[in-house]
């Protein structure tokens, strides 16, 4: 008598009969496309239509031998970098594994099943080699940014300029007194590339100001805790991006000092213009830009303006009148107190020429000493000093401007579409998992930042620009 064995569907109550054990065997001949095991909606799919590596190898080919034995396709590196920037994996190790495993990767890299992955220790030999001295992760990224604006993603009406701490891959606890520090014989290639930017105005020449702490193993990166918490070694990327899209169209390494990433949104400008003839209408950016000379830049030699707060340090702590409440005569180059009364560079007349401005770029003024004394408002005015004085800056009149812009509806806008930067660095960290760096040295910051800023680019490419049904 023979036995059926039977059991109940918990969905339908049907009886169905129990399958054989699943067992692996071996066939001899396979019909199988990693193109058909790739979903159609992947994020990959829609990444490659963008990518265009051709030109790649003749960008290359001048830092090839022309014998020995064949290297490493440079255009399957390319891609496995963007696939782990863009799926957050961190590790080249790792990388490596993944391709060799995930389907949708080798078939974004060009991988059939029986393709060999290439060892990780290939990536490092090729980054500090032909890489670095081809600077191919810039052309790479400016490659990108072609065929944004080709897709017509960037508007270039208007930018934001914004800048955020990335942690430098060197611990908080193993530090040295800058004035105890010197490089030895043998030095790594992190010191060897903080030394050759001292004089560079990204990094060592930023600011005369000594580090307080220098880290043994990235010297370049610099001590700071402007994030509010425990102070940290870290670099700055700066993000030069087209608010109609949120398309990063240019980026840049520096340290995180003020004076650094305010250069760097200079120079992002000035080499957007030259490459891409892209020159913006306004710029967006939070009150670090709004410097005198900054803003002096932006009006008077760029013709944008600037949708920026002042930085401005006029408030009195006393309580007293500001420097605003003071109005300029400027025909008489003289202020004009709340009491009408006249602030003046000079109350005599000066035989020798002197600079008008100082060394600090401002002009002052000054109320005479008998006006202040008989003056009602000198409590409100001028309590703890005989006199009034004003600074006024070379660059006033941008300042001025940028004042009249702040009351305007198009300031508040701006004000918004800023927050798209902010957004981008939200999704550098979170979502690519750079929040802190890798590589070391100012040199692996400009690479990581670039093939960041390239892979957030092809997202938004993928995603503004879907494959055809």
């Amino acid at each position: 008598m023979a036995w059926l064995l039977i059991h109940f569907s918990c969905g339908m109550g049907e009886l169905t009969m129990m399958g054989s054990k699943q067992v692996a065997q071996g066939a001899l001949f396979y019909e199988f496309t990693i193109e058909d095991h790739v979903p159609a909606d992947h994020l990959l799919r829609g990444i490659d239509r963008f990518v265009d590596l051709g030109d790649m190898r003749h960008h290359l080919a001048p830092f090839y031998s022309t014998t020995g034995r064949p290297s490493i396709d440079p255009e399957l590196m390319i891609r496995m970098l963007i696939v782990g920037y863009a799926f957050g994996i961190r590790s080249e190790r790792r990388l490596c594994e993944e391709v060799h495993l995930n389907l949708a990767y080798r078939w974004f890299c060009r991988l059939d099943l029986a393709d060999p992955v290439p060892d990780h220790s290939t990536f490092s030999k090729n980054r500090h080699g032909r890489f670095r001295e081809s600077n191919l992760f810039r052309h790479l990224f400016e490659a990108v940014l072609a065929r944004c604006i080709a897709e017509g993603l960037v508007g270039g009406e208007s930018f934001g300029a914004d800048a955020s701490l990335i942690k430098a891959d060197a611990s908080r606890y193993t530090k040295a007194d800058f004035s105890e520090w010197s490089a030895e014989d043998g030095a790594s290639r992190a010191t060897q590339e903080y030394l050759d930017t001292l004089d560079d105005a990204a990094f060592g020449a930023a600011t005369p100001v000594k580090p307080k702490a220098i880290s043994p193993a990235d010297p370049a990166a610099r001590f700071t805790g402007a994030n509010g918490d425990r102070p940290f070694f870290a670099y700055s990327t700066n993000y030069l991006v087209d608010l109609d899209n949120a398309i990063i169209v240019d980026v840049e390494a520096t340290v995180p000092i003020r004076q650094a990433e305010v250069g760097a949104v200079r120079d992002m400008l000035t080499r957007t213009r030259e490459r891409f003839d892209l020159h913006p209408d306004t710029l967006a950016a939070d009150t670090a830009y709004g410097t005198a000379e900054m803003l002096g830049w932006l009006v008077d030699e760029q013709n944008i303006e600037p949708h920026i707060p002042v930085f401005d340090k006029s408030e009195r702590k006393d309580g007293a009148y500001p420097a605003t409440d003071f109005a300029y005569d400027e025909a008489a180059d003289e202020y004009h107190c709340p009491g009408g009364h006249a602030l003046k560079p000079y109350w005599r007349d000066i035989s020798k020429g002197r600079p008008e401005f100082g060394k600090d770029g401002f002009k002052k003024y000054f109320a005479r000493k008998q006006d202040c004394a008989a003056c009602a408002l000198k409590p409100r005015c001028t309590p703890n000093q005989t006199t009034r004085k004003i600074s006024r800056s070379r660059h006033e009149h941008a300042r001025q401007k940028a004042r009249e812009i702040a009351t305007t509806d198009a300031y508040v806008a701006s004000g918004y579409a800023r927050k798209k930067v902010e957004m981008l660095f939200a999704h550098l960290k979170r979502i690519l998992g750079l929040d802190r760096l890798r590589l070391r040295g100012p040199n692996g910051a400009k690479d990581e930042f670039h093939i960041a800023a390239t892979v957030q680019n092809l997202r938004k490419l993928a995603k503004l620009r879907p494959s055809p049904a």
